[in-house]
């Protein structure tokens, strides 16, 4: 008998299982009948306590359509299927959009884990709550009088529901706990080495309410590929919030007094004086994400008008071994820069803004130049990420030792490499130059718009330009900008011929751009993008270049001769990227400064 002549389904109510299921999938035209019988044969009389759509995902069955192509019908794919069945929207959960603070408003965990239900959505005309039992639902009207509002069903697969309702009521209720008991934690032993995940993820109600808050926010951090926690002291709620690819979301809020017990208890980890919230403090934590690798975290507060303020910058423990080309170098720049680097003395600047990515460009350069038969010596404020292979030395201003003091004692170290986290005065830089007139290799950044004004900002400082062009060998500018989700970035149709050709006139590359603009998806949490690129701007400094600089350098003639050597502005560098379809007009724009 043919799928078109299996007779009308009446509609169905209650849990679902796998016949059903099975039946749904092979009248839809799902699956084959071959597979659907197969199926069958496999799960008659095997009970078990999994939900069907999680049992149909673990055979890998292919769409009937697609025999022997394509992906195989994963989690997401059946319970799209299935939301567009019963005629409900399909979700992924972007928890950074709920407010997990209200959860337990609308139900207990108790009765979602029986319903298989997750509040998502507290809005003031209706409440969203996610499912993965869109037929059984005779608990709704009992949930809209509790709520006095209409309720909306979501369809979502069952391990992510599941996930989700362990960590949201386990949050809320630590929440709780913590401003039940005013508890500000203490620990045994001061170990920096704070271990993650050991309990699967699912939060132990019966621990320390704000060790639990502390644990989910490290690991959702990591979920979410954040590079920053912010923890902010407001007058009514404090805030909690994330960057992630260079931009702010708010993830929480908590009243003060939890918030000051969260802060007190990274302090306490990072090694941190807890009592002192007067000044500003700096201080490190090493810890494993979820997958058991190891993350560095620097620590920094700062006294606000509302309390203490904390913000903890997360290092991907994979960024001091990505090759080149994953940093966003292009094969010209790339090519360049291993030249430059592989030189045995001279001074390379890195410049560029706050979190341009400027630290990860330096450390990963200095992991492949850090070999057994060189010594790798860094003065830092702070130190970024441990790296066993260097030596690295840690300013401290109340002692005394600054990056010239540092620097100093460095040169009685035998160094073949030296960075210096920042030349920020006329001391440091003329001792950055005296190593590298001393047969020294010296890394350090400066914070300047592009890579030419790195030789003016020199000369204010007060360095004489002969001792610039006798050991400067170049100036790597550098920027960031977000790449666009691969999944759901498409041809933008919309961008006029005028304002394409405006953009990449000054550097002829016209005929090959096919610029795209994001969308967004599930996969990007419907920004259109999904991940940073780095954009570089190298000037390389010859005899030509340094017949430039003088007591009163002419900036533009330097540009003019650094494009000459070879340099590629950020720009250019940028609209190579949207020649690629790697990021876009706008964003390129507004990270890069116009060239002139």
């Amino acid at each position: 008998m043919k799928t078109t002549d299996l007779p009308l389904e009446t509609p169905f109510t209650g849990t679902l299982d796998w016949r059903t299921l099975l039946k749904w999938a092979r009248r839809d035209g799902l699956i084959s009948d071959g597979d659907a019988r197969d199926t069958e044969k496999r799960f008659h009389g095997a009970d078990s306590r999994q939900h069907p759509l999680v049992r149909l995902a673990s055979l890998g069955l292919a769409k009937a359509s697609e025999p022997g192509r394509g992906k195989p019908l994963d989690i997401e794919a059946l319970t799209e299927w299935l939301a567009g069945r019963v005629h409900l929207p399909y979700l992924r959960i972007d928890p950074l959009k709920v407010d997990v603070g209200r959860v337990a408003e609308v139900m207990s965990i108790s009765y979602a884990e029986r319903r298989r239900a997750l509040p998502i959505n507290v809005g003031l005309r209706d409440v969203t709550i996610a499912t993965c039992e869109p037929c059984d639902i005779g608990w709704v009207p009992e949930i809209e009088a509790h709520v006095g509002k209409p309720i909306k069903l979501v369809v979502v697969s069952p391990p992510e529901l599941q996930k989700y309702t362990t960590e949201f009521y386990s949050l809320s209720r630590s929440v709780r706990a913590a401003i039940k008991t005013g508890e500000t934690t203490t620990l045994a032993s001061f170990e920096q080495l704070v271990e993650l995940g050991k309990s699967n993820r699912q939060l132990d109600a019966n621990d320390q309410g704000v060790v639990q808050v502390v644990d989910w926010l490290w690991q959702y951090a990591f979920d979410q590929r954040a590079s920053d926690i912010h923890l902010e002291p407001r007058r009514e709620r404090s805030v909690i919030r994330f960057r992630i690819d260079g931009v702010m979301h708010n993830v929480y809020q908590v009243p003060l007094g939890v918030l000051n017990a969260m802060i007190a208890r990274v302090k306490l980890l990072g090694r941190m004086d807890v009592v002192e919230k007067r000044r500003p403090l700096d201080g490190r934590i090493k810890t494993r994400n979820p997958a058991g690798e190891e993350i560095e975290m620097r620590l920094s507060t700062l006294p606000t008008a509302f309390g203490e303020k904390m913000v903890m910058r997360i290092f991907d423990p994979d960024t001091t071994v990505k090759p080149l080309e994953a940093l966003g170098f292009g094969a010209h720049d790339g090519k360049r820069w291993e030249e430059l680097v592989a030189r045995a003395h001279g001074i390379v600047l890195v410049t560029g803004p706050t979190g341009s990515g400027k630290t990860t460009t330096l450390y990963s350069t200095l992991r492949r130049l850090a070999t057994d038969e060189v010594n790798v010596c860094t003065i830092e404020d702070p130190i970024e990420m441990i790296q066993p292979s260097f030596n690295q030395t840690q300013v401290q201003a109340n002692i005394d030792l600054g990056f010239a003091e540092g620097l100093r004692a460095l040169m009685r170290q035998d160094p073949d490499i030296i960075m210096v986290g920042e030349i920020r005065d006329l001391e440091t830089a003329e001792m950055a130059i005296q190593a590298a007139l001393t047969g020294h290799l010296v890394f350090s950044t400066l914070h300047t718009n592009d890579s030419a004004s790195a030789i003016t900002r020199l000369e204010d400082l007060g360095v004489a330009p002969y001792l610039i062009s006798a050991t400067v060998i170049g100036v790597l500018a550098q920027r960031l900008v977000r790449t666009l989700c691969t999944s759901c970035k498409q041809p933008d149709e919309e961008l006029s011929r005028e304002a394409l050709q405006e953009f990449v006139k000054p550097w002829r590359l016209s005929g090959g751009v096919r610029p795209y603009k994001p969308v967004g998806c599930l996969e990007c949490r419907m920004t259109g993008f999904r991940g940073r690129a780095g954009l570089y701007e190298l000037l390389t400094v010859g005899d030509p270049a340094r017949d430039c600089i003088s007591p009163s350098t002419d900036i533009a003639k330097l540009r003019r001769q650094a494009l000459h050597d070879g340099l590629r502005p950020l720009r250019l560098a940028g609209a190579m990227k949207v020649a690629e379809g790697l990021t876009t007009i706008e964003e390129v724009l507004a990270a890069t400064p116009k060239w002139e």
